[in-house]
């Protein structure tokens, strides 16, 4: 099945024969000849599925008859956050150059009086995140009773962030003959609630079991005890063993995703970071970076987990096992992505059992334990050290519960010329030996958003 198949538009088809795809997803094959019927749908797929533009591509169409009238858009997509929401618009700009359609971002961050000369205008696609459109419907400044068509998008991810009852809301204020699309990645009970009570007789695509993970990902748990300094240094072995083209390094707190990427770049990896204390224009620097090659590795928190698309992505590394099993879920789905495969790697103490549980629970899969004392296939001459040869290293962190710069010197010399090499100081390691307490910053909790403003390009209204 070729997209021609689906019954998109010519201009339509060019331009995504422009971009380079040539046949459709699972879920676009299913999704799109049901959204041009005007159909109400769920669709549950996991991430990587290109399930944006099983939506965004017969909008397009459908939205190419009529016009847009002031502060009355069209049609309405709901995203959980500003980078969807962004992601999104790119698609639309991509996808409908041949069209003649207006789309505007209403998403925090954004002056509201730029966003309100926007509505001013007329829009024909009004992609929003439900906060700042609750705000502004509240001002009075946005009708919504000329809206066909509603997008809710990433639902599960809506719930988390406690966006259901502003979604309700909104539903009220739009027209009741419209056409609704909902899509999540899991379906518990409150989403469903919420599907029964909005959308009219839908009809349900599902690609994947429901928080299922990617048959394509390898997966792997590695068992670390000892002081917080060994886990990094199980990580940067696998980093050398590993043929690692470009990674995703996960950490549950922005105090974490700095340390270690200052860490990985003191050992010579091309790293960088993205986490929540860094303004847009920063982050949309750093992960041009990684697109470009310049880093191949990315250190970040789980705000980059969900909407974050980068192709090629070989290895993903949870360098701490997350809290919310759903987070494991969206973390490793940035490898393995349009029928790539991928490796994901989950660092784990002892007081992780209960969150490995609780992920393997979630996905019905018994993730496989990787044995770090077995030895790796030996490489560069002897330059990189053996997995096995840290079993010395142990038993001289057993003999001395002091993490003194004495407890270390053993396995510093046995690594000493991958720090040759890396062009890392003795004195640099000695400091990475110490103990974490004595070094590390008062932990700033888990990352939770944006706080930074937004780029100009983000700001205005755009022409298709």
């Amino acid at each position: 099945m070729n997209f021609a198949d689906l019954g998109l538009s010519d201009e339509l088809l060019r331009a995504i024969e422009d971009s380079g795809y040539t046949e459709p997803t699972p879920i676009q094959a299913s999704a799109i000849p049901s959204v041009l019927m005007m159909r109400d749908m769920i669709g549950i797929a996991q991430t990587g599925t290109g399930k944006t533009a099983s939506f965004v591509l017969p909008m397009i169409d459908i939205l190419a008859h009529g016009r847009s009238r002031a502060r009355m858009p069209r049609s309405l997509i709901l995203e959980p956050t500003r980078e969807l929401a962004a992601q999104v618009a790119e698609n639309f700009e991509k996808y409908g150059k041949y069209h003649k359609l207006s789309m505007a971002l209403l998403i925090g961050g954004v002056q509201m009086g730029d966003q309100v000369k926007a509505l001013e205008k007329g829009v024909d696609v009004l992609i929003a995140t439900p906060g700042r459109l609750m705000d502004l419907f509240q001002r009075g400044k946005i009708l919504l009773t000329g809206c066909s068509l509603l997008v809710i998008d990433e639902a599960d991810r809506m719930l988390d962030m406690g966006f259901i009852p502003d979604i309700e809301e909104i539903c009220t204020k739009l027209p009741t003959t419209r056409q609704t699309l909902l899509f999540s990645a899991t379906m518990p009970p409150p989403i469903k609630k919420l599907a029964d009570k909005f959308l009219s007789n839908p009809k349900t695509i599902e690609v994947a079991r429901p928080a299922s993970t990617n048959t394509n990902i390898t997966q792997w748990i590695v068992p670390v005890t000892g002081p917080a300094f060994k886990k990094r240094d199980t990580l940067r072995r696998l980093l050398a063993a590993e043929d690692v083209t470009t990674a995703i390094i996960f950490c549950n707190r922005k105090t974490t995703v700095r340390e270690l990427n200052k860490s990985l770049k003191s050992h010579g990896f091309r790293s960088s970071e993205i986490h929540g204390d860094m303004d847009q224009p920063a982050r949309i620097a750093e992960l041009d970076r990684f697109k470009a090659g310049t880093v191949n590795i990315l250190v970040a928190s789980d705000v980059a987990a969900r909407g974050l698309d980068v192709k090629g992505v070989s290895h993903v590394f949870n360098f701490d096992a997350p809290w919310h099993p759903d987070d494991y879920v969206h973390r490793i789905g940035r490898t393995g992505r349009a029928g790539a495969t991928g490796v994901a790697y989950t660092l784990v103490g002892a007081d992780d059992a209960e969150n490995i549980a609780n992920i393997e629970k979630l996905t019905g899969h018994k993730i496989k334990r990787f044995d770090m004392a077995e030895p790796a296939v030996e490489e560069d001459a002897g330059e990189r050290p053996r997995r096995g040869r840290r079993a010395r290293a142990d038993s001289a962190e057993q003999a001395s519960a002091k993490p003194a710069r004495e407890a270390v010197d053993a396995p510093a010399r046995e690594r000493a010329p991958r720090r040759e090499r890396a062009g890392t100081s003795e004195r640099n390691f000695a400091e990475r030996a110490q103990p974490a307490r004595q070094r590390a910053p008062q932990d700033d909790g888990p990352d939770e958003g944006w706080n930074g403003p937004i780029p100009d390009f983000l700001n205005a209204t755009f022409g298709l």
